[in-house]
């Protein structure tokens, strides 16, 4: 997972200042490593803004703590990336948290890191074994309180257009990033009505807003998942069952490390444009989409529902219209 700053090590007043600065250094080199120079580099700024910078965060860290205390949360595809940062940001505010993947052993190995957290093996795609699982954790829990729709595959093999895209690829990736989360919301929202209470929040992508060349299928479940959204809204809002999306933009995962800041050239020149059109000119960390997940979750968050947040520096604001 990527290293990411918290309250405890980064830039607060109880941090020693040797550790803040290698924070900063080590933040700096992974979001923007010198191959990318120009003003698309963190390395570049003045000194000033990128201290100022991080005292915000983690200014914006300590403020960003919500209770969920005694709420028990489901997470799928917990195992690494984004769903584990989301994971490890619930126990943080007091949640219970199943950390769920089709990779077992890494789950439970980010499970046993979190307190109160466990695992379960789940294939979302798979209809009996998210109903069993969801029924493990009535059983061993007794409630479920948040459900995070965060499994989810692209395909980096069929980079093709729609005409040469093969169906089988299509269907699987629709059976996980679309019929999967479908699956899970079903299964959890009948435990939810019954309590006449919970959340459910969904990960699309700002693909699922602005559509891409050559990702038909990834970007049709993608935009499917922010409609289901909001049906899901309109349908479970009599129970008190809220249900919001959190569209992330380019983030940087250690699956996504290769493809920003790899040794192929391409790959290098394709980074660097997508960067260019990213107004803040930086792809985000884990951290912060999950940061965007904890605000649906907080009670505070109880009168907003249907509704897709982007966590993408920007991008979907218009910053990939090139200018004219």
């Amino acid at each position: 997972m990527h290293k990411c700053f918290n309250t405890s090590e980064f830039n607060c007043p109880r941090a020693s200042p040797v550790a803040a600065e290698v924070k900063r250094r080590d933040l700096a080199r992974d979001l923007s490593p010198p191959r990318h120079p120009g003003r698309y580099s963190l390395l570049n700024a003045s000194r000033v803004k990128e201290v100022e910078r991080e005292r915000w965060r983690c200014q914006f860290v300590q403020q960003m703590k919500v209770d969920l205390s005694g709420q028990v949360a489901l997470v799928t595809g917990a195992a690494r990336g984004i769903g584990r940062a989301i994971a490890d940001l619930l126990t943080e505010n007091g949640a219970r948290v199943v950390y769920a993947d089709l990779d077992l052993e890494t789950a439970r190995v980010a499970a046993s890191q979190s307190k109160d957290a466990t695992s379960l093996a789940m294939d979302v795609s798979n209809e009996a074994q998210v109903e069993a699982g969801v029924a493990q954790i009535i059983n061993q829990h007794g409630r479920l309180d948040i459900l995070v729709n965060n499994a989810g595959i692209n395909t980096m093999k069929y980079r093709v257009h729609v005409d040469q895209f093969p169906l089988e690829e299509w269907q699987r990736i629709l059976n996980v990033d679309l019929t999967g989360l479908f699956l899970a919301s079903r299964a959890a929202s009948r435990v939810m009505i019954e309590r006449s209470s919970g959340r459910i929040i969904n990960i699309s992508s700002v693909l699922g807003l602005v559509p891409a060349r050559l990702q038909c299928a990834y970007t049709a479940a993608k935009a499917g998942v922010i409609q289901l959204t909001r049906t899901m809204a309109i349908e479970l809002a009599p129970s008190n069952v809220l249900v919001n999306c959190v569209a992330p933009g380019s983030t940087l995962t250690e699956a996504t490390k290769q493809l920003f800041y790899g040794s192929d050239a391409l790959q290098q020149e394709r980074a660097k444009r997508m960067l260019d059109h990213v107004p803040l000119s930086r792809p985000g960390t884990v951290r912060e989409v999950a940061h965007a997940v904890l605000f649906f979750a907080a009670p505070e968050s109880s009168y907003i529902t249907g509704q897709t947040l982007c966590v993408d520096g920007g991008w979907t604001a218009g910053g990939f219209l090139r200018d004219f």
